[in-house]
Formats: C-alpha cells, sequence, structure tokens
C-alpha cells in the first residue's frame, strides 16, 4: 500500500478493523458451534438432565436430534 492510498484510506480503517474482528468472532464460533468434543459434553449433559428428571423426554429427543445433526455435518452442510 503506497503512502497516497494509506492516507486516502485511513479515514475507513476502523471499519475494516471492525470487520476483520467480526470475522474472527465468527471463525471461533463457527468451530465451537461443530466441535466434536464441545458437541459430545452437551449430549452427556443432556443425558444427565433427563436421567436427573430435570426435561422431559421429548424435551430430549428434540434436542438429541439437534445435536447429532450438527454432530454429523459435513463441512458442506454448514455454509
Amino acid at each position: 500500500m503506497g503512502l497516497i492510498t494509506g492516507i486516502l484510506t485511513l479515514p475507513i480503517a476502523p471499519v475494516r478493523g471492525v470487520v476483520w474482528v467480526a470475522e474472527k468472532l465468527n471463525d471461533a464460533a463457527e468451530r465451537e458451534l461443530h466441535d466434536p468434543g464441545v458437541l459430545r459434553a452437551q449430549l452427556a449433559l443432556l443425558n444427565r438432565e433427563l436421567e436427573e428428571g430435570d426435561i422431559s423426554l421429548e424435551e430430549f429427543e428434540r434436542e438429541e436430534e439437534r445435536l447429532l445433526d450438527r454432530l454429523y455435518a459435513t463441512p458442506n452442510d454448514r455454509r
């Protein structure tokens, strides 16, 4: 980037910074959303909630299906 381009684009630098941070946050959220370890921990917690009577069987089945769909989704299905 040349000096003149740098000076002319300086006013939009904060916007570029915010966009960069938003992209990094989105990437981190996507990784966590589809992380098999996180999903398995959520499934274990769900099982424990069912065993302790904190949720109904219907709620368990609905949430379990959602978590399993995320766990077994292929990378192409995610976007």
